[in-house]
């Protein structure tokens, strides 16, 4: 697989870096370069949590599944993003998510020991590349964080209503495109997806919000009321 210097250089990992060292960077690091078909698992559940992955192409998914084999979509990931990286810097032996391609999808995989240990050419990018994962993790830490604000809703509408006015606001607009069909709407939010479907109905009826397919516009700035 080829990959551009652009695909990488958009890659927080790889801020302060110069496109020109970034061959022998990942050489050193032992990048391993990898596709996957939309609706693979691409680290599964259990395996060994070692590797930090970087998505090149595609959109990949951190899922949770229960014991009744209910799923939870934790985060999404595009292009640019790492993923697994807080697992395999944390004290965790084993993955407790599947990491599944939503997506035909193109990414690399780095043995976290790899970036995390200096290699015997003392390569003058390492403790840059340290320096970038430790502030990505911490970023990814805060993005689960706001993720529980939004799951902490007591109803169908109050988590919907929090996530798109999250949306809305990181967006600066109240035109905005979210990066879930309904059934991973439904995922992230932890609801039913019928109910999640009659809700927005009734808020699209009540003149609070319009929306086609991934694309919404708030009409009204709900109230606490409205939201609840």
């Amino acid at each position: 697989m080829t990959f551009s210097a652009e695909q990488l250089t958009r890659c927080p990992l790889f801020d302060g870096i110069s496109p020109e060292d970034l061959p022998g960077m990942l050489a050193c690091l032992g990048a391993r370069s990898m596709r996957a078909d939309k609706g693979s698992v691409i680290l599964r559940e259990g395996s060994p949590a070692k590797d930090v992955g970087i998505l090149l192409s595609g959109c990949v998914q951190l899922i949770r599944t229960d014991f009744a084999g209910n799923r939870t979509i934790m985060m999404n990931i595009a292009p640019g993003q790492l993923f697994a990286e807080s697992f395999s810097c944390s004290k965790a032996r084993l993955l407790p998510v599947d990491i599944v391609a939503s997506e035909d999808s193109e990414y690399l995989l780095i043995d976290c020991r790899r970036i995390m240990t200096s290699c015997t050419h003392a390569c003058a990018f390492h403790s840059r590349v340290i320096f970038n994962l430790l502030q990505i993790v911490a970023d990814k830490n805060l993005s689960l964080h706001q993720r529980a604000l939004i799951t902490a809703g007591r109803s169908t509408r109050e988590k919907l209503m929090t996530y798109l006015l999250m949306q809305a606001k990181e967006a600066n607009s109240a035109r905005f495109s979210i990066p879930f069909d309904r059934q991973g709407l439904a995922d992230y939010l932890e609801v039913d997806r019928s109910g999640l479907s009659a809700e927005m109905s009734k808020l699209k009826k009540e003149g609070v919000l319009d929306y086609y397919k991934s694309d919404f516009r708030l009409l009204s700035i709900p109230t606490k009321d409205t939201i609840e």
